[in-house]
């Protein structure tokens, strides 16, 4: 029984420290993707506000520079929302060990009232053994 409550306990810590990882991660990716896109907003309009006089080749360097820029952000931004999936799933696990705790801690509470109840009914008994 004390092996049931050790491993309730030890599974209720490692969700909370579970969730807060997973918490603090959220948050980062959310915080980057805040950053993503005020990058791309600003290279969008330093785009638009680019010098002129350039000639054709540094107009076709920089369109490259830009696009390998746009390809790198893509890349990112699928990075975390591949990231935001695995935190999705994360927290869902982690819904599931909750349930799995409650379950247990049930079936904790209901061995405890059972025992007891035969500690209470071996004592009667032992009462009554007396009495002969």
């Amino acid at each position: 029984m004390t092996n049931v409550w050790k491993q309730t306990h030890r599974m209720k810590r490692l969700a909370k420290l579970e969730v807060e990882r997973l918490r603090k991660g959220k948050a980062k990716a959310e915080e980057d993707l805040k950053i993503l896109k005020t990058d791309y907003k600003k290279l969008r309009s330093s785009m638009r506000t680019a010098g002129l006089g350039k000639t054709s080749e540094q107009w076709r360097e920089e369109i490259q520079e830009e696009k390998n820029k746009a390809d790198r952000w893509e890349r990112r931004f699928q990075e975390v929302q591949n990231f935001v999936l695995e935190l999705k799933s994360s927290l869902n696990r982690i819904d599931e060990m909750k349930e799995r705790i409650e379950e247990l801690e049930t079936t904790l509470r209901n061995c405890e009232i059972r025992i007891e109840y035969l500690e209470a009914n071996e004592d009667h008994q032992n009462e009554q053994l007396h009495y002969f």
